[in-house]
């Protein structure tokens, strides 16, 4: 069952930063799903791309799916025909890869590259250096089925707020960085996706444009 006032007090708060909700749908069923669908949400979030696939055949086609976990590059070709927004790039080439598949399927997919700000050696990322060296990498412009729309960050698991905080500012201050200095035809500065249901709020307070939230509208499984 959705919390529908968890869900009306959620929005409120983005509302206030025009911070966009991706609904994190992993592990729950169809049902609970349409549910969501049914009282207005359209943007989910799936981890998995066997899940993802799965769901996307059998609900409504208007749905924006967003990749936010980990992506194979062997995985690429069964998202490639209908994702809306892969979250999780984090290297040259897997970028290689869904710009093929998103050729054959004569579409343009949307990107985020990942970038680790966590102090965990769990999260996956680039480090600035890997960075720097994807978006100066001369084939990078070749890439014309992609379009890299912005950053996607995971905080530390941690109660403390202020290295929660810190390390939001710091991704914010590195999208704002390269949006002045990185300028490419492929490359469009205009999201930053950070923020889940225990730091959603500072992530929008701190420039967030697109949060992930899951337990907090869906309870956990």
């Amino acid at each position: 069952m959705i919390n529908k006032s968890v869900l009306e007090e959620i929005e409120h708060n983005l509302q206030l930063h025009n911070t966009k909700l991706i609904a994190v749908t992993k592990t729950h069923p169809l049902d609970v799903l349409q549910e969501a669908y049914n009282i207005g949400l359209r943007s989910f979030g799936e981890n998995k791309v066997q899940e993802l696939v799965g769901k996307a055949e059998v609900l409504p086609k208007d749905i924006e799916w967003h990749l936010i976990g980990h992506l194979q590059s062997n995985k690429v070709k069964y998202i490639a025909p209908f994702i809306y927004m892969i979250h999780s790039v984090d290297s040259f080439k897997l970028l290689q890869e869904i710009n093929k598949e998103a050729k054959k399927n004569n579409r343009i997919i949307k990107c985020l590259l990942q970038i680790y700000i966590a102090n965990e050696e769990t999260k996956f990322g680039l480090d600035e250096t890997e960075l720097m060296n994807l978006l100066k990498n001369p084939e990078l412009e070749q890439l014309e089925n992609i379009k890299i729309d912005g950053l996607m960050g995971m905080a530390t698991n941690t109660d403390d707020q202020a290295i929660i905080k810190n390390e939001f500012h710091s991704l914010s201050d590195l999208f704002k960085e390269l949006s002045t200095t990185i300028t490419k035809k492929n490359i469009e500065w205009k999201e930053i996706s950070m923020g889940m249901t225990s730091d959603y709020k500072l992530a929008a307070e701190q420039g967030s444009t697109m949060v992930r939230i899951g337990s907090a509208i869906f309870g956990s499984r």
